[in-house]
């Protein structure tokens, strides 16, 4: 049996809670480190990933670590979404507390159309 700290039982408590409370919706997924952030829309049902957007992408080479970056990978994410008529999302923030560039990205997103 693996024995996770607090830190990690909180998110994956987390994300099941989200996923059983929004079972069939679509979900906004961000993942963060300390120079790139990235954010995908997952299908849960279907197992697969319908769009994504990441700062290590060529478009926004030198620019995810900062507030402007992550408000840029969220736009291009929006865009990404909205293009495909996915505008209707859940967001799983994955852990990371809403501020900073993790707030950035989902004003972004919602900045190019999406809902959540």
């Amino acid at each position: 049996m693996v024995h996770l700290d607090t830190e990690q039982r909180r998110i994956t408590r987390n994300r099941y809670a989200l996923k059983k409370n929004n079972y069939g919706k679509l979900r906004l997924s961000v993942n963060r480190s300390g120079r790139h952030i990235s954010a995908q829309i997952i299908d849960d049902v279907a197992g697969k990933t319908l769009a994504s957007a990441s700062s290590m992408e060529k478009d926004f080479k030198g620019k995810g670590w900062s507030v402007e970056g992550a408000t840029l990978v969220g736009k291009a994410l929006g865009e990404r979404a909205v293009k495909m008529k996915l505008k209707d999302v859940y967001f799983d923030r994955g852990g990371y507390k809403f501020h900073g560039r993790v707030k950035a990205l989902a004003d972004g997103a919602r900045a190019a159309g999406m809902k959540f």
